[in-house]
């Protein structure tokens, strides 16, 4: 067996504990519960995991006043430089004294673990929020945007003593806001990225004394990587840290939220003045998020200047018809929320990173969680249509899709099953966006995907000669649903497409015919062979059509499984298999066309 580096047909997302080995997942619930345990032992009530991010775990606790505090702990497993990193975040946290930030507490290093503690902002984070109901209000855009315009001026009208020393935040983003819906109070969090800035708004240097000027290396940075899905072009390439980092996070910010996005990236495509916002409003943030940099800074002077004026606008709530989602999903029922995971193939309209790309060799644990063996090579469509899979996965849903681009078309086949009737609304959004960004990208190529739940992944460890330990084959669960023989079109798998170049392992021939038999059952669901050096993991979900050809479909999974103990290769292969040939066309579109908030909204 080779043990040479796999270079995935399938890019698993979002590791789920559910896809770690049994001892690597162990490890990870001793490691929380000792967490738990101890801030207990100190006396705080209720203790739960709230967050964990690239740096660190966030744990929430009541002390017995009824005061709610928030303990951030830093991954022990990074570099001490890296660990490190919590303290100056702690440094950074106590200089802000805002309404709209958390108050900072404490830091104690408990021998090698660093812990952070500040209070804890009410409500949830605008990314969960947005989660559950899709596209934000206008109105609530508007007032968010002044918020965070307030809190940017603030930070930038810091001083020590009397010289200037404003703040960058560095991460502005969905997740690292918290709302409060009943007071309306926002509060933004993790101030990990945060710096003093080196550079003001319009690119001279910053010091506090004429001596720093002097001593300071103006060529150097000493910014840090943001959210790569949310930071500008100048944070990304490592400019000297500026407040416009910060304009370019409240952009992204406001753009995702609008568009049910969890990036920046389709702006492009699906312009902020396509997304019904008040005209000016929409004109300053497609500026903000401009590639020019001379536009970019004028309109970000121009949102610092004018927002206040812009959030008195009359907004009303619009009485707007229920969108549809230009792709059919299905409501299922299931006991037991799935944890979704999703995984996708890398065509060639996915560009290989050129490995001389300037990010490759940033030492940064952020960079860790997005595709940099690709992802800053490819166009910021397609960044942006990775992106709006990757939000699919994060509803309770299982199923798949397929895009085949065209000349003048992509062809969209899916199978959604969502698991939740209250996310309809949100989850027509996320979908919609998904559709309208695959129709801004023109290079020819086919993407596929698989969303299916981790809780029902199978592992086989394997012993150090590579022969797989077990005492009983586990089986291949599915559920049964019965359709009528009139609803039954063609059947149409994947697999049929030929050999996909990407993929590295080779299965046994009894496997292929066991799937070649199963495209003859009327069926949907998908399976992933996952071989590793340690273990092999099936990742799988199947849904019967045909409750008369149970039995034959039964047999048919058993053999698989059966088989699976002959894989010797290393690589990722997997078949997926939709229940229709119900090809949905679209045209392609490079950019959705205007639409506004109604001047008056009291006509509509």
């Amino acid at each position: 067996m080779s043990k040479q580096s796999i270079h995935n047909f399938y890019i698993n997302e979002q590791q789920s504990i559910y896809l770690l080995s049994h001892h690597d997942a162990k490890k990870h619930r001793q490691w929380l519960n000792i967490c738990k345990k101890q801030l207990s032992l100190l006396g705080y009530q209720g203790v739960e995991l709230i967050g964990s991010g690239a740096f660190g775990f966030v744990f929430a606790g009541v002390e017995e006043g009824g005061a709610e505090w928030v303990f951030k702990f830093s991954r022990i497993t990074l570099a001490q430089s890296v660990r490190d990193r919590l303290e100056d975040e702690a440094y950074m946290l106590s200089q802000i004294d805002n309404p709209m930030v958390p108050e900072f507490f404490a830091f104690e290093r408990v021998k090698k673990q660093g812990i952070l503690m500040m209070a804890r902002a009410k409500g949830e984070d605008l990314e969960q929020i947005s989660i559950k109901q899709g596209r934000f209000s206008a109105r609530d855009l508007v007032q968010l945007a002044l918020k965070l315009r307030n809190v940017l001026v603030d930070l930038r009208e810091r001083k020590n003593g009397m010289s200037p020393q404003p703040v960058v935040h560095g991460d502005i983003k969905p997740s690292n806001i918290v709302w409060d819906q009943a007071s309306d109070a926002f509060s933004l969090v993790d101030w990990g990225s945060s710096v003093y800035a080196q550079v003001d708004v319009h690119g001279e240097p910053i010091a506090s004394n004429i001596m720093d000027l002097m001593s300071s290396d103006v060529a150097s940075t000493n910014a840090r990587m943001g959210d790569v899905y949310f930071i500008g072009d100048e944070q990304m390439s490592g400019a000297r840290s500026s407040p416009r980092f910060d304009e370019q996070g409240v952009a992204s910010t406001i753009y995702a939220l609008a568009s049910a996005q969890s990036c920046r990236f389709g702006a492009s495509v699906i312009p902020a003045a396509s997304l019904g916002l008040p005209k000016e409003f929409a004109r300053v943030i497609d500026g903000m998020l401009s590639k020019d940099k001379e536009v970019r800074d004028q309109a970000g002077d121009y949102f610092m200047r004018n927002m206040p004026a812009m959030a008195k606008v009359y907004l009303p709530n619009l009485d707007m018809p229920q969108s549809k989602a230009p792709i059919p999903f299905w409501i299922t029922h299931l006991q037991e929320q799935p944890d979704t995971v999703v995984y996708s193939s890398r065509k060639q309209f996915l560009r290989r990173a050129d490995h001389n790309q300037q990010l490759l060799d940033v030492n940064d644990a952020q960079l860790d969680r997005y595709y940099k063996e690709f992802l800053f090579d490819t166009g910021d469509t397609e960044k942006a249509f990775l992106a709006s899979i990757s939000r699919l996965a994060k509803y309770p849903v299982v199923g798949g899709l397929s895009f085949h681009w065209q000349e003048e078309s992509v062809y969209v086949e899916s199978s959604l099953m969502l698991n939740d009737e209250s996310l309809n609304e949100a989850f027509s959004d996320a979908v919609s966006a998904t559709v309208m960004l695959a129709q801004g990208i023109e290079q020819k190529g086919l993407f596929k995907c698989c969303l299916f739940d981790a809780r029902q992944t199978i592992q086989l460890q394997r012993d150090d000669t590579g022969a797989y330990i077990f005492e009983n084959l586990p089986e291949l669960q599915y559920s049964v649903s019965h359709v009528a023989a009139s609803e039954v079109t063609r059947p149409h798998s994947y697999f049929e497409d030929g050999k996909d170049p990407d993929e590295q392992l080779n299965l046994p021939k009894q496997i292929i015919q066991c799937v070649f038999e199963l495209n003859k059952i009327h069926h949907t669901g998908c399976i992933i062979f996952e071989s590793l050096s340690d273990r092999l993991k099936i990742h799988y979900y199947y849904r019967l059509l045909d409750a008369a050809q149970e039995e034959k479909f039964s047999a048919l999974l058993r053999e698989i499984i059966q088989y699976t103990v002959s894989i010797q290769d290393y690589g990722v292969a997997g078949f997926m298999k939709l229940p229709y040939k119900n090809t949905r066309e679209f045209s392609l579109c490079p950019r959705q066309p205007e639409h506004f908030y109604p001047k008056n909204p009291k006509r509509n």
